[in-house]
C-alpha cells in the first residue's frame, strides 16, 4: 500500500526533514504533499491530516501516524529488514536516546538559529544557551562515533534514524557558519553529501514561499 508523506515547506521545515532523509535514504517509496506554512489555509490544510495541526504526517492506507519520531518508529516496524536503527541493541539504545533528545531538547538553538536550506552562509553569533546547545551536540555526536561509529561514516557507523534526526542540525550549523571541530564538520559533510539531502536541497531552492523572520536572519 502506498505511503504518503505530507510535510512543510522544504525551506524551513526540520521536523518534515527528518522522515523524508530516512525515507530516501532506505529507498522507501512515497508520495509527499507539501503544505505552506504562514498562509490562510495553512492550519486547514495541515488538519486535513494530521490531527496536532504540524507536519509531518505519514499516510499508510487508513492509518495516520503524525510527529517525526513516531514516524521513524512505525517506519522501522513497517520494514523489519531495513536497518532503520542500529542492530547491536546497546547501539540501539544510544540512537533512540540521542534521537528523543534531539526530539526534545535544544530549544535555545532552535529558536535562535532556525533551519533554513536556502540561507546563504554567514556567520551569526547564538546567545550562550545556543552555544551550550552546540558544545552538547558535539559531545554527543563524538561519544557515539567513538563508541559504536567504527569504520562507518556517521554516528553508529551507517546512516540510522539517529542520523535523520540530527540533520536540520548539520544545516543549522553550516549556514550560520558555527564554529565546530573537524570531525564535526567531517560528519556534517557527509551527511550534506548525501543524495536524500541534496534531494530536500534541490526542493527548497524551487519554493517560491518566503517567510520574513526565516530568510532576515
Amino acid at each position: 500500500m502506498a505511503l504518503t508523506l505530507i510535510i512543510a515547506n522544504k525551506a524551513y521545515s526540520s521536523w518534515s526533514l527528518r522522515p523524508f532523509i530516512l525515507m530516501r535514504y532506505f529507498d522507501i517509496p512515497f508520495a509527499e504533499i507539501v503544505i505552506p506554512l504562514e498562509q490562510e489555509t495553512t492550519r486547514a490544510e495541515i488538519l486535513r491530516y494530521s490531527p496536532s495541526g504540524k507536519c509531518p504526517a505519514l499516510r499508510d492506507g487508513d492509518l495516520l501516524v503524525w510527529d517525526s519520531l513516531a514516524i521513524i518508529e512505525y517506519l522501522a516496524e513497517r520494514f523489519p529488514n531495513l536497518p532503520i536503527w542500529p542492530d547491536l541493541a546497546s547501539a540501539r539504545a544510544r540512537a533512540r536516546a540521542l534521537a528523543a533528545e534531539m526530539h526534545s531538547g535544544f530549544a535555545a538553538l532552535r529558536a535562535n538559529l532556525p533551519m533554513n536550506m536556502r540561507r546563504p552562509v554567514r556567520r551569526r553569533a547564538g546567545p550562550p544557551e545556543a552555544e551550550a546547545d552546540v558544545a552538547r551536540i558535539e559531545a554527543a555526536w563524538a561519544d557515539a562515533r567513538q563508541n559504536f561509529g567504527g569504520k562507518g561514516d556517521f554516528l553508529f557507523g551507517d546512516f540510522c534514524a539517529a542520523d535523520a534526526m540530527f540533520a536540520p542540525v548539520v544545516n543549522r550549523l553550516h549556514i550560520y557558519d558555527v564554529p565546530v571541530t573537524r570531525a564535526t564538520r567531517t560528519y556534517m559533510d557527509r551527511i550534506m553529501a548525501l543524495p536524500a539531502y541534496r534531494d530536500w536541497q534541490k526542493g527548497a531552492e524551487a519554493e517560491s514561499w518566503r517567510i520574513a523572520k526565516y530568510e532576515d536572519l
